[in-house]
């Protein structure tokens, strides 16, 4: 069994978009679904499915509401969301960590 870093990455968060749902998320404390959509460059129905998958993980809130007449959603990271963030991130450190390391000539060469 091998502890190397990409192993530890989740498929569930790790995917670009849903990635990048978390992360904003995780800046602005809550987000509004157009904002995520456009930061993203996606259509409504592909950004509603990712954080359908997000939020079946329960990493996510979906919260609908009015602002005005207008309809809103916001997206807020639940505290496991927080977490399996923060891992994902410590992974990552790592893999890159690994990657880094291995470019470095033998102390010989330097």
């Amino acid at each position: 069994m091998s502890n190397h870093p990409a192993n530890g990455l989740d498929d569930v968060v790790h995917q670009r978009v849903r990635l990048g749902i978390m992360a904003i998320a995780h800046q602005a404390r809550q987000v509004e679904f157009g904002f995520l959509r456009a930061t993203l460059l996606l259509t409504a129905g592909n950004l509603g499915q990712h954080l359908t998958v997000l939020e079946k993980a329960e990493l996510i809130q979906i919260e609908k509401g009015y602002e005005g007449r207008r309809p809103r959603t916001w997206v807020t990271l639940t505290a496991a969301g927080r977490a399996a963030l923060r891992d994902e991130i410590t992974h990552l450190k790592q893999l890159i960590q690994q990657v880094e390391q291995a470019e470095m000539p033998p102390a010989a060469d330097r």
